[in-house]
């Protein structure tokens, strides 16, 4: 099972304690994955995609809990066909119908149903709570995340802009950067930082697949921690190997071509000591001259004899 698909069910086990936020999370359903059309009899039904069992099976507890409605797929009714998708009906009876839409602000003061395509009215998600619920089951109509092993990727497909940037202004009212962009004909919300899935799961009330993702963000961490260190190691190492193999070299040539008793003492112990160790730390060459001379000393000295070597070859 993929890591989206496991959000997805434990969300969809989540449902709000108190009725308002039950109708949020009706509404959340009914705006990503609803359609509302006049069936055969020419009376209006509600429909939903098909494509997703657990936002079907979740609206129905919902229906249940929050208006005592009882329904399930109603098979002798037939589906309807709407830009590619397939949409079942979920309520057909008028009475229950009316009594869903008006109580998420969908029938205006005359009596007519606001189309699904205007977007909720803000009235459903005006406490902290009912945004809660919502982005939890708009997640689970419009939302998909990456594998977190490969990388932190979130994000709500949208067929209409108004939808979307709903979304990341109740997002964004709890602190966290979420982007919009155009792909194809739909509009992508996202958020692709780490800590801002991490903040979002816990708004949607996703405790096992927070801590799930924490486990797997602190191991990574971790292990690029590792693997950044021991290439910092790595390169010290071998910028020390290059740095001594071309001191061996320029003081090989000195003592060849301009001889050791042509330098000053303190250059020719320098270049005597460095030939006799050649693995050695310039911490630890300082402490085989007499007297002693510390690391910088050290450095300076072996500076001197390169660049001396280097005006010999001409360079």
């Amino acid at each position: 099972m993929s890591f989206s698909l496991e959000v997805k069910e434990e969300l969809s086990k989540h449902i709000g304690s108190s009725r308002h936020c039950q109708l949020a999370e009706i509404a959340a359903i009914i705006d990503g994955a609803g359609f509302i059309r006049a069936g055969e009899d020419g009376k209006l039904a509600l429909y939903l995609q098909d494509d997703n069992p657990l936002v079907v099976r979740k609206f129905f507890t919902l229906l249940r809990k929050a208006f005592n409605i009882g329904t399930s797929i109603l098979e002798d009714v037939p589906n309807i066909k709407e830009n590619g998708r397939i949409y079942r009906p979920v309520i057909v009876d008028g009475k229950d119908l009316h009594s869903v839409l008006g109580a998420i602000r969908m029938i205006d003061t005359e009596g007519h149903i606001r189309d699904i395509s205007d977007g909720m009215s803000p009235q459903v998600t005006r406490n902290s709570c009912c945004k809660r619920a919502f982005l939890r089951d708009s997640f689970m109509c419009l939302g998909s995340i990456s594998d977190p092993n490969k990388g932190y990727h979130l994000e709500y497909v949208c067929d209409r802009r108004q939808q979307a940037e709903n979304l990341q202004e109740m997002i964004e009212s709890f602190d966290i950067k979420a982007m919009i962009v155009r792909r194809k004909k739909y509009y992508v919300l996202y958020i692709k930082e780490g800590a801002g899935i991490v903040d979002l799961l816990n708004i949607m009330e996703a405790p096992v697949s927070l801590m799930n993702l924490e486990n797997l963000r602190i191991v990574k961490e971790m292990r690029n921690s590792i693997n950044r260190r021991v290439n910092c190691e790595v390169a010290n190492i071998t910028k020390t190997v290059n740095a001594a193999t071309k001191q061996i070299e320029d003081i090989t040539y000195l003592r060849d071509h301009y001889g050791f008793e042509n330098l000053p003492v303190n250059l020719r112990e320098m270049a005597e000591v460095r030939l006799e160790h050649p693995d050695s730390t310039l911490l630890e060459l300082g402490r085989f001259l007499d007297p002693e001379v510390g690391k910088s000393g050290v450095n300076h000295r072996l500076r001197k004899l390169s660049e001396l070597a280097d005006k010999l070859k001409g360079k």
